[in-house]
């Protein structure tokens, strides 16, 4: 049963889980952190509000985050195509990975912003800094460590996803889960991924957890 085949098989689903995971993640921070801090400053309480863009920003992030994931990749398919040639394994996951985890990690990225001390932005504001120097040198800085422990969750929620894509060979330990575990009845094979499963959310998020409490200066 545990042959060198299934032992490296199971090696390679870590790799795949890992590239999904991490890939998917950072690309749904290079869509969904502009979009919350864009939703944190056009708020009718940030410092630029903008009563369209928020709602249309905010229409958008809860549309999506409405649909259930295992719909989402099924409708992306053909978007999916059209990006990377293919709608299965690893790397056809990773599109509706990233749209799956754009608007998660935006309404994060909005929570964070918005619980930077307001008398902090109107010193900023007082000083005469701009818009840009506010986000980048203020509220970004203010929310880091928030911003990180989201950062910590959202990897969490996207590896939980990677592995709900195995139900249609999105590859990865999710699917050596439904191939062995499900179709074949073999149930040691399905307990090992879902530990792997597991111990790779308990790693991540330890690290996550650190980094955070390293940069958080209430702590120092």
């Amino acid at each position: 049963m545990w042959s060198k085949e299934v032992i490296w098989m199971i090696v390679e689903g870590i790799g795949d889980t890992l590239y999904m995971t991490l890939v998917s993640t950072l690309c749904g921070y290079i869509l969904g952190l502009p979009m919350g801090i864009t939703l944190a400053v056009t708020d009718k309480n940030g410092i630029k509000p903008n009563a369209v863009v928020y709602k249309i920003l905010d229409v958008i992030a809860n549309v999506i985050r409405s649909i259930p994931f295992l719909i989402l990749l099924i409708l992306l398919i053909p978007f999916t195509i059209f990006l990377v040639g293919k709608s299965y394994g690893s790397t056809g996951t990773i599109v509706p990975l990233t749209v799956a985890a754009a608007p998660f990690i935006a309404r994060m990225v909005e929570s964070s912003l918005n619980e930077v001390d307001k008398g902090v932005i109107e010193a900023a504001q007082s000083m005469g800094a701009g818009t840009f120097t506010i986000i980048w040198r203020v509220m970004l800085v203010e929310a880091r460590t928030s911003i990180l422990v989201g950062a910590t969750i959202a990897i969490g929620t996207v590896l939980g996803y990677s592995a709900m894509a195995g139900i249609v060979g999105g590859g990865g330990l999710g699917d050596i889960a439904i191939r062995y575990g499900y179709y074949r009845w073999q149930a040691d094979i399905m307990l090992a991924t879902v530990i792997l499963l597991v111990v790779l959310v308990q790693i991540f998020q330890t690290i996550g957890m650190r980094l955070s409490n390293k940069l958080d200066k209430r702590k120092l």
